[in-house]
């Protein structure tokens, strides 16, 4: 399964983004990831094919992940972004129950620069 995310781009603090990622092929659970420069790859959104839903405590009430199975995309829209939201942003996907313990495939990452 190849993974194509886009929707990045540089945004003033407070506004919004929505990021987009298509999959060749079907995955159970699909999420989002990202990466600080000079930081580790963190876990940011992720849903399973029951439509559960989990966030990282840091864009709780912010982010919103999202998927349309009948196109085989996976979305997270952004809202209140913060400067700590800057980051190269990764979609995975996974076999699994959960993305965010087995990631299985993962997108090229597409870079968010929120100005503050």
């Amino acid at each position: 399964v190849q993974l194509q995310a886009c929707g990045g781009g540089l945004v003033q603090a407070g506004g919004s983004l929505r990021l987009s990622c298509a999959a060749s092929g079907r995955t159970y659970s699909k999420g989002w990831f990202r990466q600080a420069p000079g930081k580790e790859r963190i876990f940011v959104a992720s849903i399973a094919q029951n439509d559960i839903t989990r966030y990282d405590e840091s864009v709780k009430g912010r982010f919103t992940i999202s998927r349309d199975d009948a196109k085989n995309t996976v979305d997270l829209e952004m809202n209140s972004l913060k400067p700590e939201d800057t980051a190269t942003y990764y979609c995975a996907g996974s076999m699994g129950v959960r993305v965010e313990t087995r990631t299985d495939y993962w997108g090229q990452g597409t870079l968010v620069t929120v100005s503050s």
